[in-house]
């Protein structure tokens, strides 16, 4: 498979703390889903802050052939932050309006309603930033990362916040995706939340990536993921 994203000995640390990243080396490939599980505090966030561009670090991180910084790499990622940020003053169409707009997406309209109904969203629209409840801002905020049919997408606890049906809609969204080809990096502490979810996990422990399994291994393996994972960290 095509190699999507590379994540090239990363480090990073905060102001007058531990490393928070030590040398991290990933590599995804298209239409991948990976799993980054941890407890708190060891690392995924950061991880997807970097990939994201959010944090300047140490290394290379590839978004296709393109440094993840650059417009080129940008174009084809999205990013689902665990606490998503809206516009006060913007409605909920005007969010995916100015993606729409911003990335150039040609049907951009028909998009926006497809994933504002998929979301339960189409009663919503006129609704401002600062009057959605958290549920409906991470609904807002996948659909704007979603809009523009990115190459890779990157989840940060994807499922905090989102009523069952939005969860069961995410999942099967997350399903498509894969089919397409695109590559879906989830980080999350919750195990169960994803347990039909991925090809690869990746288990992280104070900063570094401590375990690599994919699902044929662990399956030819005999081993148990949760098993796994406690006995790790």
């Amino acid at each position: 498979m095509e190699e999507i994203l590379r994540f090239e000995h990363v480090s990073y640390a905060y102001e007058e703390e531990r490393e928070a990243l030590l040398d991290v080396c990933v590599k995804v490939c298209a239409g991948e889903r990976v799993a980054v599980l941890g407890r708190n505090g060891a690392g995924k966030s950061t991880a997807i802050k970097c990939i994201a561009g959010l944090l300047r670090f140490q290394g290379e991180v590839l978004i296709g052939p393109y440094r993840n910084k650059t417009l080129e790499a940008k174009r084809i990622f999205g990013y689902i932050p665990e606490l998503p940020v809206m516009y006060d003053s913007l409605t909920v169409y005007e969010h995916l309006e100015f993606i729409g707009r911003a990335y150039g997406v040609k049907d951009w309209k028909q998009r926006a309603d497809q994933l504002l109904e998929r979301m339960e969203l189409s009663d919503k629209v006129k609704k401002l930033g600062k009057e959605l409840s958290k549920g409906m801002q991470q609904k807002v905020s996948i659909c704007c990362a979603l809009l523009p049919r990115p190459q890779v997408v990157l989840f940060d606890e994807p499922f905090v916040g989102l009523d069952p049906h939005a969860i069961k809609e995410l999942k099967q969204m997350m399903l498509e995706m894969k089919r397409q080809g695109c590559a879906v990096v989830i980080s999350t502490h919750m195990l169960d939340s994803v347990e039909e979810l991925w090809d690869k996990t990746l288990i992280m422990m104070k900063g570094q990536i401590v375990a690599s399994r994919t699902r044929r291994e662990i399956e030819e393996y005999g081993e148990n993921l949760e098993e796994l994972f406690f006995s790790i960290t």
